[in-house]
């Protein structure tokens, strides 16, 4: 836990695929893909990577125009790179910017996170190809972010930082099994007092019963000695 940090310092795809970082099995295809690429950063990027800005999720119509608009109000900038499809030149919503000093970069990073350009909420953070080690990108099962729907979410960047893990504390039964010995003595004790009680109250149960079929036995009797009395005195009467 302690050298544990909500953005990641090295990619590892199997870590990126969990909440938390701590998934020990990868849970989706994507993962097992992204575990198993060898990736190598394009050799054919210029510019400084520590200067550079990943700009994502723009307006298919946003142009390096509108781009440049927006960011160099942060500061100077030395190139900015908008990717398009190689064959339809179109727009594939996410850019480059690299800018002359560190200072604007880090209050571009800082501010234009989540601005709106062109009707869409954009996403602004570092260039990660180049600068974070063991990088693979989403094409290959890895990056950052994703969406729900997908069940392809990755964790430990800006987008969705790791949760910290909750380190839950081994919660034994100390009443059955790893209480202390009072307890346990006291279960045990309680069982032998609940125990004897039975059997005395069975003991004086049994004592009391001869007690109680004499005290029927000579109320029958008493009955039986009544109803004669009685009886004779009708004959009596009748007799008269």
């Amino acid at each position: 836990m302690n050298d544990w940090a909500p953005i990641a310092k090295e990619y590892d795809p199997l870590k990126a695929g969990s909440i938390d970082g701590t998934d020990e099995e990868p849970h989706d295809r994507a993962v097992w893909r992204a575990m198993l690429a060898r990736y190598e950063p394009n050799k054919g990027v210029t510019g400084d990577p520590h200067l550079t800005l990943f700009v994502a999720r723009l307006n298919l119509q946003t142009t390096e125009e509108k781009l440049k608009e927006v960011f160099s109000r942060y500061g100077d900038i030395r190139k900015i790179r908008l990717v398009r499809d190689l064959v339809t030149g179109f727009s594939k919503g996410y850019a480059f910017i690299e800018y002359k000093e560190e200072r604007a970069l880090l209050k571009a990073h800082r501010d234009a996170n989540r601005l709106v350009i062109d009707q869409h909420e954009i996403f602004v953070d570092f260039e990660l190809e180049r600068t974070l080690k063991g990088w693979i990108p989403r094409r290959l099962g890895g990056g950052f972010g994703g969406k729900k729907e997908s069940g392809q979410l990755r964790f430990g960047g800006r987008d969705r930082p790791f949760r910290k893990p909750i380190n839950l504390p081994n919660m034994k039964n100390d009443f059955y099994a790893e209480g202390s010995a009072e307890k346990r003595n006291w279960s045990r004790e309680g069982t032998r007092d609940w125990r004897t009680r039975d059997r005395d109250h069975e003991r004086s149960r049994e004592k009391r019963w001869p007690e109680r079929e004499r005290a029927w036995g000579e109320s029958e009797r008493e009955r039986d000695s009544k109803e004669e009395r009685s009886r004779g005195r009708e004959r009596k009467d009748r007799d008269r």
